[in-house]
């Protein structure tokens, strides 16, 4: 199978952004996590806790805006998250997945790789985006996992590893 994609799921504070950042330092395209770009922006923390719909909106556009970023590229592009996170994010939140989102995350396929970071407790850290406690980062593992399951793709679990561990195990997948 040909590789075109790997996405980064799982729990918060699992280590993603620091295994994307690894693969970008081997010389791998990435694509950064969308909703913590958008919590980063003035009014984006409020928004995510007064209009959760309207933030996984802005996700959205912001994931499928990534998508056709590397749409032509040939080499295999490393995502921190994708479309069923959304669909998980509302999941968490107990809200119903808007049509868009559901049709997004049908439709739009990623071809490749889908890695997931278990809950660790161990290096498990909040900050001023990753506002989760580690129960409720469990909790958001678990939904995310079970959308991205329910959108039929196949999971591998990365292992809890030090970061040059889970590259390697990522590198040897591609």
């Amino acid at each position: 199978m040909l590789v075109r994609h790997v996405v980064l799921t799982g729990a918060p504070g699992a280590g993603k952004t620091t295994l994307l950042q690894a693969a970008a330092d081997a010389g791998l395209a990435t694509s950064p996590e969308v909703a913590r770009d958008l919590l980063k922006v003035p009014g984006g923390m409020a928004l995510r806790a007064d209009d959760p719909l309207a933030f996984a909106d802005a996700m959205l556009t912001a994931h499928l805006r990534e998508f056709d970023r590397f749409a032509d590229y040939r080499e295999p592009v490393v995502f921190d998250r994708g479309f069923p996170d959304v669909a998980g994010f509302l999941d968490v939140a107990g809200l119903a997945v808007p049509r868009s989102i559901d049709e997004a995350c049908r439709q739009v396929r990623y071809n490749g790789l889908i890695l997931r970071a278990p809950a660790w407790e161990e290096i498990y850290r909040s900050d001023s985006e990753r506002i989760q406690d580690f129960a409720e980062a469990v909790e958001s593992d678990a939904a995310v996992t079970a959308a991205w399951r329910r959108y039929g793709y196949t999971i591998e679990d990365l292992p809890l590893a030090p970061v040059a561990e889970r590259l390697a195990f990522l590198l040897d997948r591609i």
